[in-house]
């Protein structure tokens, strides 16, 4: 077994079996801590992975840079950004220049000092929990990125792109895929980064870099649409072929950025910082395609979560497939790190994602002991689909607990707050008591994938991850009311009957609805991970204002106030 761990940003692990080709479980150290896009060592993540199997022959790990390196022989260094960058701290008259020098430092690659001294310090994390003897196997940032989308795209060839931020030194990179051998093309050095252009742009806004990119995103439909030529911040990259340049250094960059918001509305501001990746991100990876005569593109990295570029992706003539890696942002660093190595250790170079629900096991006794412990009113129906169907089709909020945890930042319909998506004022209620979103902020919606083609634009490429806008029929704008965005995209999660209980639900709605479709957003409370267990579930319940929670084959009712 391979056990992949990526101790930064959203940190987490998973597991791998490469003989049986199978992902075992993956799971994020957020919803074990119970803080959000936690940055610690993943011990509870490790510990759910060794849960189910401990035979482990290596740990695979990803990068070394200098700027990495730092956080792990200090880790109070990442902890107090953490906190910083997450608004937990006011702060203080030398935090610019801090974020200065972390923005200059990520730019460095690594070198044989940085990498021992990443293999020392994580060396003893691992002591800790067991694995000091076990291998300790580096991958590359970017090929982590790229082994996350090419081997569970279920693609033979393909061009494999990863665009993000930054890391070991480089914003991105461009691979080739053919007959399941990975090979890269081209690199981007991290001083031509879309993602570091886009998360200054977050922060410049007063919101939270590596956190609000969506908000900004959603923003971005309220500003008045311009000509490319008219949009200032458009002349910052240029494309040629395959190779992206930015004219400016991150800093000169951002202190560019300032001076432009300075002179328009937040929401116009938000529209050419949009405006910038849709255009770049299409022209790279056209001239791309054409220099590698592909047309199929798999994709990762945080840019990736730009679901209007994505929309834009797929709208390109020379393609003819996209799959954006589910876990596109360094959350999923851990995954892409064990598939590469367990792919160069000789197992295939397919491994099927199912349905995303990979994390810990819950047995139907711990959801029951649970509920003896809370005190809460419950009912146990004949059958809880339809239950459950009947309280969504008279406007009730549902909470919707049900099996393994999914991987990756989507509710997909294990760990899922539940309403009707023709209903605009239910919308409004969640983002004023539960989510506690901006409003311009949509929610998204589960399709049954019969369906999809006769509400969505493109309805017939499936997609069961939320990873790409589709424009939203005319004639469905109303039964999709709540879910629709201004610019009239959603952002829709196809549902197969490899759902189960799920797929079931939506065709159990559609009988009184006449839409197999609902909306759906991640289980939790705004600042708080999905929920991972019973007991996070009903906490979260008694205090959400939800009017039930549906968990296992039991329907719990508020508490009496």
């Amino acid at each position: 077994m391979i056990l992949g761990i990526w101790d930064g940003h959203d940190a987490g692990a998973c597991l791998v079996d490469p003989e049986a080709g199978r992902i075992l479980c993956a799971v994020n150290e957020e919803r074990l801590t119970r803080r959000k896009l936690e940055v610690g060592f993943p011990t509870r993540a490790i510990e759910a992975c060794l849960e189910v199997a401990s035979d482990i022959s290596e740990v695979a790990a990803t990068t070394t840079d200098p700027a990495k390196t730092l956080t792990r022989l200090f880790p109070s260094l990442k902890e107090k950004y953490y906190l910083l960058r997450r608004k937990k701290v006011r702060p203080k008259a030398l935090d610019p220049l801090k974020r200065a020098f972390k923005v200059s430092l990520t730019t460095w690659r690594p070198n044989g000092v940085s990498r021992a001294l990443s293999a020392h310090a994580l060396g003893k994390e691992l002591s800790r929990v067991g694995l000091g003897a076990v291998k300790l196997r580096w991958v590359p940032h970017h090929l982590a990125h790229a082994a996350s989308a090419a081997y569970t795209s279920g693609y033979s060839d393909a061009l494999v792109v990863t665009l993000d931020g930054v890391g070991d030194g480089w914003s991105g990179s461009l691979s080739v895929l053919r007959d399941g051998k990975l090979s890269p093309k081209s690199y981007i050095p991290a001083r031509h980064s879309l993602g570091i252009f886009f998360e200054q742009v977050t922060q410049l806004m007063n919101m939270r870099e590596l956190e609000d990119e969506g908000k900004v995103m959603a923003l971005a439909a309220y500003g008045h649409p311009t000509e490319p030529d008219k949009n200032p911040l458009m002349d910052l990259f240029d494309v040629e072929g395959s190779t992206l340049r930015c004219r400016l250094g991150p800093l000169r960059l951002k202190r560019f950025l300032a001076g432009e918001l300075a002179m328009v509305p937040s929401e116009q501001f938000a529209w050419m910082a949009q405006q910038v990746v849709e255009t770049k991100v299409t022209e790279l990876v056209a001239g791309a395609l054409r220099e590698t005569g592909m047309t199929r593109v798999v994709y990762a990295g945080g840019v990736a979560s730009n679901i209007q570029a994505n929309l834009k992706l797929m709208e390109l003539p020379a393609l003819d497939e996209l799959f954006v890696f589910p876990h596109m942002g360094d959350g999923g660093l851990a995954l892409g790190a064990a598939l590469a190595r367990a792919v160069r250790s000789g197992a295939s170079a397919s491994f099927s994602l199912g349905d995303l629900r990979l994390g810990p096991e819950v047995s139907s006794a711990s959801v029951e002991r649970a509920l003896d412990a809370s005190g809460l009113s419950r009912q146990k129906p004949v059958c809880v689909v339809t239950e459950t169907a009947s309280r969504l089709a008279r406007g009730e909020i549902v909470l919707w607990f049900q099996g393994r945890m999914e991987y990756g930042p989507r509710a997909l319909g294990g760990r899922s707050i539940l309403a009707r998506p023709d209903r605009p004022e239910l919308r409004d209620r969640l983002n004023a008591t539960l989510k506690r979103r901006v409003w311009y902020q949509p929610f998204c919606p589960s399709i049954l994938d019969e369906d999809a083609e006769r509400l969505l634009e493109r309805g017939d490429t499936p997609n069961r991850f939320m990873t790409m806008a589709y424009r939203v029929r005319p004639e469905a704008r109303a039964v999709l009311a709540g879910v629709t965005s201004r610019d009239g995209t959603c952002r829709p999660q196809m549902v197969d009957r490899s759902y189960g209980k799920y797929h079931e639900l939506l065709k159990t709605l559609r009988e009184s609805v006449g839409v197999g479709a609902v909306l759906n957003t991640s289980f939790n409370l705004h600042g708080e991970p999905m929920v991972a267990s019973p007991d996070d579930a009903l906490s979260t319940f008694t205090r959400s204002g939800a009017d039930a929670l549906v968990i296992g084959d039991f329907v719990v009712e508020p508490p009496r106030s």
